[in-house]
């Protein structure tokens, strides 16, 4: 479920589009064009209901409901295609914010997504094209990738605010994975501590810690003294190497496994 502050987020993009308001003819009538049936009283939303009133005009509404955008793409300049791309989004595209990003679809008739997929990819993006329920659905993944997206058809501020909570997100994932680790490695320190302090008390009741060797006693002695230690602040206490502190724990664990008496 989108949690309200994505949905308040991804609406505010949405609102920001919609509230550009073309200078150019052109490109007003391009925007038009790509809101296609939504420009002719078919909006899913209000914002974009507005914005069809604002770019209204009279010539374009008698054309036959449901007609596909007639943009000429490839006589367009870069501002018309942008205004094109923004209508497109407003009337046939959603936005999600999820946990790995971010994720935006255009769902449009079958007959339209290899061209839309082509006028995207001519404007520098990289979509994918499947059909879904009968409709082409066209999309992009990477989180940079809708950023630039979203930028190129003119939003500002609100996209700023999609970036900074997708940083967010990510930092507060990367913590989590760090903490998680951080205390799955303090478990098994504590865990292989007890098992020590117990080793070296059974040899120490028994009498076999008097016969170790110098160093694998002073270890045992050491983690009497530093239950929370780890190998290599135990090692920097005796002065010795990690690797040797391992050992000095192997030669006692062996002691430990053989009948008192039988070394």
């Amino acid at each position: 479920m989108v949690k309200t502050r994505e949905r308040d987020l991804v609406q505010a993009v949405r609102v920001d589009l919609a509230a550009i308001d073309p200078p150019r003819a052109c490109c007003r009538a391009a925007e038009r064009s790509g809101l296609g049936t939504a420009a002719q009283g078919r909006a899913r939303s209000p914002v974009v209901a507005r914005l069809a009133i604002r770019l209204a005009d009279p010539e374009a509404d008698r054309r036959p409901a449901g007609q596909l955008p007639d943009l000429d793409w490839a006589a367009a300049r870069s501002h018309c295609r942008s205004a094109w791309l923004r209508g497109r989004f407003l009337s046939a595209g959603s936005l999600s914010l999820v946990a790995a990003g971010a994720h935006l679809e255009l769902v449009v008739p079958m007959g339209e997504g290899s061209e839309l997929a082509g006028r995207l990819r001519e404007a520098g993006f990289a979509p994918s094209l499947r059909v879904r329920r009968g409709r082409s659905v066209v999309t992009l993944k990477r989180t940079e990738t809708i950023l630039a997206f979203l930028r190129h058809c003119g939003a500002g501020a609100s996209v700023l605010e999609v970036e900074s909570r997708l940083v967010m997100r990510q930092l507060q994932g990367h913590l989590n994975r760090v903490l998680n680790a951080e205390g799955a490695n303090l478990e098994r320190t504590v865990a292989a501590s007890a098992r020590q302090m117990a080793i070296i008390e059974q040899l120490e009741v028994d009498g076999r810690l008097a016969e170790a060797s110098d160093i694998d006693r002073a270890v045992a002695l050491e983690r009497r003294a530093a239950p929370e230690a780890t190998f290599s602040e135990l090692a920097d206490r005796l002065g010795i190497s990690r690797a040797r502190v391992q050992r000095a724990f192997r030669h006692l664990e062996d002691a430990a496994a053989q009948p008192a008496g039988d070394i």
